[in-house]
């Protein structure tokens, strides 16, 4: 069997085995194991824990349970509620300022917990039960907050870009800082297009201004910039060369869990226990991920599938853009099924020298990935943030949220288009701050 065909088989055996309801990393180490016993024979199995064990070799992982546990001890807290609660006075003279400060509480919250569930539980359980109750329509009080949960994935920290770093040997800071502006102007749309919505529904009164006193506002302050100011040193240490991506995650996290415990309190050890638990238990499934994705991309080399793909395309006599719509299709349908992680250690092998080849800046392409990936969180069947949001607000029906949704994702595939007509949206700053790439 020549290579593409067996390039397809494995395709088809690898989609259901992952629908049979296993795990991720288990189906990968299966459909690996499988494909090397029967055409390299049972040898070729022996180099599986070296392989497996090799990928994990790598100090930049270290990142990945450090940011975790910074992003869990903040969502153990009540520091999503107080950070909307203080967007929400500070910018109730903007009109609509309510939609605007979820949408920015969703960022910031995204930023610093890196986990799109925790985002849409933390504000939305509060968000979304106030913009109901100021009027505005279900549909946009849903919908920003599932699509203002998948920030996190996007803005920096990201543990996403930290993997897609690690499974094409990318800088990790030039991809955190290529996240910033897209990720900015991802919320600039998912605004504009929340006040315009509301407005055209006939609601315009709710985007009226509320009103606070100077002392509402300032009182709530001392609970949330520690945790921007984390932020801040965190990118600053990154930047400016004090410490690498995986020793400023540690202090990060160190420091995050210190101010849970001081300002909100967070003594019990079985609340601590809980948090490093759970963030043990997620960095754990995404190191497995990691490790049976190294097993599997060494089966698609070793049967040249990955060689034979890459130059096949090479000879398609299509312009270079048609070529990269092919793969935002073939990635958001990916991402309609699969955990971005997954999409991104199993497709990145692939894609990557083929993006390359035609022209394309990596760096681009992990901010273009990581939004089709932010689509697939939001569009069923398997939209984590859909049933997330239907859970905070049982009586908002599915379909109600998820057509809600739909607008946030055409914010994002415009987010994309743009992306492609303007690349230095996503290059110009890691090109300002760390010079120019070799």
């Amino acid at each position: 069997m020549d290579p593409l065909s067996l390039g397809g088989v494995v395709a088809i055996v690898t989609i259901l085995v992952l629908f049979s309801g296993i795990s991720v990393a288990a189906g990968l180490l299966v459909v690996a194991a499988g494909f090397l016993i029967v055409f390299d024979g049972a040898s070729s199995l022996s180099l599986m824990p070296e392989i497996f064990f090799g990928k994990l070799d790598n100090f930049a992982l270290l990142s990945i349970p450090m940011f975790i546990i910074m992003g869990a001890s903040i969502a153990s807290t009540r520091a999503g509620a107080d950070l909307y609660e203080a967007l929400e006075r500070w910018l109730t003279r903007v009109p609509g300022g309510l939609v605007v400060s979820n949408l920015g509480a969703c960022a910031l919250f995204a930023a610093m917990s890196g986990s799109s569930p925790a985002t849409c539980a933390a504000i939305g359980k509060m968000g979304i039960p106030e913009m109901r109750k100021r009027g505005y329509p279900d549909g946009v009080a849903a919908g920003s907050i599932a699509a203002g949960g998948t920030l996190g994935i996007l803005i920096p920290p990201s543990v996403t870009m930290i993997v897609y770093g690690i499974a094409t040997e990318t800088s990790i800071g030039r991809l955190f800082l290529a996240g910033v502006i897209p990720g900015l102007l991802l919320v600039g749309l998912f605004m504009a297009w929340s006040l315009y919505s509301t407005w055209k529904s006939g609601n315009a009164g709710v985007l009226s201004a509320g009103s606070y006193t100077w002392k509402e506002r300032v009182e709530i302050l001392p609970r949330v910039l520690p945790f921007l100011f984390i932020i801040l040193g965190v990118l600053y240490a990154m930047y400016g060369g004090i410490a690498t991506p995986s020793e400023t995650a540690a202090v990060g996290a160190l420091m995050c869990m210190l101010i849970a415990m001081i300002i909100y309190r967070l003594w019990d050890p079985r609340q601590i226990w809980t948090v490093l638990r759970d963030s043990t238990r997620e960095s754990v499934m995404i190191l497995f991920i990691i490790a049976a994705a190294g097993v599997f991309s060494y089966m698609l080399s070793s049967l040249f599938i990955t060689q034979s793909i890459a130059e096949w395309i090479g000879t398609l006599d299509v312009n270079r853009w048609v070529l990269m719509g092919a793969i935002n299709i073939f990635l958001i349908i990916a991402g309609f099924f699969l955990p971005p992680v997954a999409v991104i250690l199993m497709a990145a092998p692939i894609l990557l020298p083929i993006i390359t080849s035609a022209g394309f800046d990596p760096i681009w392409f992990a901010v273009v990935l990581t939004i089709n990936m932010e689509i697939g969180l939001i569009s069923p069947p398997v939209g984590l943030n859909l049933y997330v949001i239907n859970g905070i607000a049982p009586d908002i029906s599915l379909r109600t949220i998820l057509v809600g949704s739909l607008p946030f994702v055409a914010c994002m595939i415009i987010a994309i288009i743009l992306l492609c007509m303007f690349p230095g949206l996503a290059t110009w700053l890691p090109d300002l701050v760390m010079g120019a790439a070799i």
